[in-house]
């Protein structure tokens, strides 16, 4: 085998593979991925995937700001009744899952109905968290359409019966929806290897009752 059949080779993998990931991951999933808020099964709780409120320039991150307004529609739409917001809390300058409770107060959401994972530091922690900690075997992915297609997927690979609801995408440069798509790529890869080894979450802990 020459060095450029070899080349060639690890060139058709490092492309086929990622672009195989994330086309399995949405084909999977399509039927569990809802955009009308009209067709979308009622289930009790909602789970609130985390992003911090603004990006790195201080502006506001409309990621945070989506996410929080299809929560909003759903749970005033009876489409769910409590809420799960999980998040990443490494310090106290850094709290997603207070804010996206303050974001939803600020709507109108009660307290009561509010739940708070401060241990979903990646899409993995967050789904497996959602069951193991707080019991939850079936429930309602809140995100953008790319990552609620990878949440669940995860999900459906951990014996969990869930569905999504679509938060209004970001819009973006060309240049930015390319390299998105290769970074989702990527996380799908990595997905899948997660899911092979077994992986689990950061901390578990004590369980928790909604």
């Amino acid at each position: 085998m020459t060095a450029l059949t070899i080349i060639l080779a690890i060139t058709i993998i490092a492309v086929a593979l990622p672009l195989g990931c994330y086309m399995i991951v949405k084909q999977s999933t399509k039927e569990r991925i809802y955009s009308n808020i009209e067709e979308i099964p009622a289930n009790r709780v909602g789970l609130v995937l985390g992003t911090s409120p603004t990006v790195k320039s201080g502006k506001s991150n409309y990621y945070f700001i989506h996410r929080i307004n299809a929560c909003v529609r759903l749970y005033k739409a009876k489409k769910i009744s409590k809420i799960l917001v999980s998040g990443d809390n490494h310090t106290k300058e850094y709290d997603e899952p207070t804010c996206m409770k303050e974001a939803l107060m600020a709507q109108g959401i009660p307290e009561k109905d509010i739940i708070l994972d401060y241990a979903g530091f990646r899409t993995l922690d967050s789904i497996i968290r959602a069951k193991e900690i707080f019991g939850q075997n079936k429930f309602t992915i809140i995100s953008q359409q790319f990552h609620n297609e990878r949440a669940v997927y995860l999900a459906l690979a951990n014996d969990i019966d869930a569905i999504a609801f679509n938060a209004t995408e970001v819009k973006s440069s060309r240049f930015y929806i390319r390299t998105g798509f290769l970074r989702e790529s990527l996380a799908r890869v990595k997905m899948f290897i997660d899911i092979w080894f077994g992986k689990q979450p950061k901390f578990l802990g004590e369980k928790v009752s909604i």
